[in-house]
């Protein structure tokens, strides 16, 4: 194993990194977050998440993983996890698709209550906001292979213990005694040996792990009292969200989706900026919404832009390591929370636009004035058709 250390503000995290042939700086960042469950955070540079990714970059690790799952699978049902995974988890069964997996289910997590709507409950111990919910796919013709599918895969970006996989997948198994076997998929994975056998032990059925770098982790708590005692409110207030939710991933796709094919040219119409061969394009998704921004991206790079793909976030992080700088503002899903943006400098970027899923409201005003921004609305589509999208300036 190759050692490294990486010092943060809040302590000195140590990775052991098996052999691997991409290296690691390539995939992952480092930070310090504002928790006092976990103080470290590993800052993916693939996801498009807390900071800006290349369209290709993005698609590269989603085939990446895919190629590591598709086979003789069954019906299978794959998941992306909330927050951090659900564009990963989506670009993951994308890829997987074009691979020609067949006879599969897409849902992702989410930390927001839907009424009316059966779902399974675990959470996340370490997590900033520990609530999670799988709900059970809304149209009828997909609860058939959700509750008898063969296969499960379950994607984060990055595995350190399998506690909360090992929820979900125990929970997942009350209501589908026919499985047989279980994906974990994640970019990395750094759980102990002792963790891993500990899942498959306890799993019930046959386990197969895929990353694309392994090792294992140790954090040196520097024992900060002053650090500790800054907090910041991730919770959901848990009212109803369905009237906000435009994007169907948390109810159930049974194929990939695409936009509309005059997205790019609506898009263009409200440029302000000529040609600009220096800055690139940027496209904003929004919390857990943020598979739509990759479509877009991927769309304007293919017709001859720069693009990057990044999104909002309510995962608090210090300024340090591999986070720059820290852009917050309030939420637009109505829990009156905390959102942040981090290493995005608006002056950067020739155009921005911000895919959101919920009504245009307040906040998603303030922060289409302060980048003077596009604002792309996705709207609710049935599986496997176009979303619709509504463009504003």
């Amino acid at each position: 194993m190759r050692s490294k250390s990486i010092p943060l503000a809040t302590g000195t995290l140590h990775l052991d990194l098996e052999p691997g042939t991409i290296p690691l700086h390539r995939l992952l960042g480092f930070a310090a977050r504002v928790s006092s469950k976990r103080k470290f955070l590993l800052i993916s540079k693939v996801l498009g998440k807390h900071v800006p990714v290349s369209p290709t970059l993005m698609a590269w690790s989603y085939r990446a993983l895919a190629r590591l799952i598709v086979g003789d699978l069954g019906t299978s049902v794959w998941v992306g996890m909330a927050e951090t995974a659900t564009g990963l988890g989506y670009g993951v069964y994308e890829a997987a698709c074009r691979l020609g997996l067949a006879n599969a289910l897409f849902l992702q997590t989410t930390r927001y209550h839907l009424d009316g709507a059966q779902r399974l409950e675990f959470d996340e111990a370490h997590s900033h906001a520990t609530d999670f919910f799988l709900y059970y796919p809304e149209q009828a013709q997909l609860l058939e292979p959700f509750l008898n599918a063969q296969t499960l895969v379950l994607i984060d970006d990055e595995i350190s213990t399998g506690r909360t996989f090992l929820q979900l997948l125990k929970a997942y198994r009350k209501i589908n005694p026919k499985l047989q076997r279980v994906y974990i998929a994640s970019l990395v994975n750094f759980a102990n040996p002792c963790d891993l056998t500990a899942f498959s032990r306890q799993a019930g059925v046959e386990v197969v792990w895929v990353w694309l770098r392994k090792g294992q982790m140790h954090f040196a708590d520097h024992g900060n009292a002053a650090l500790d005692a800054i907090t910041v409110n991730v919770d959901s207030n848990g009212a109803c969200k369905k009237r906000l939710l435009g994007w169907p991933g948390r109810l159930g796709l049974s194929a990939p989706t695409s936009l509309p094919a005059d997205a790019v040219s609506q898009v263009t119409a409200l440029f302000k900026t000529g040609h600009d061969d220096l800055r690139p394009v940027l496209v904003l998704g929004t919390g857990e919404c943020n598979a739509p921004a990759f479509l877009l991206g991927r769309a304007l790079q293919k017709a001859g832009f720069r693009v990057q793909v990044q999104s909002t976030t309510r995962s608090p992080i210090r300024v340090g390591n591999d986070i720059r700088s820290v852009c917050q503002f309030e939420d637009n899903y109505e829990d009156g929370i905390a959102n942040f943006l981090y290493n995005m400098n608006p002056g950067d970027y020739r155009e921005i636009m911000l895919c959101h899923e919920t009504p245009l409201n307040r906040p998603l005003q303030d922060r289409l004035k302060a980048w003077n921004a596009i604002s792309i609305r996705v709207a609710q589509a049935a599986t496997g058709a176009e979303p619709a999208l509504a463009y504003h300036r």
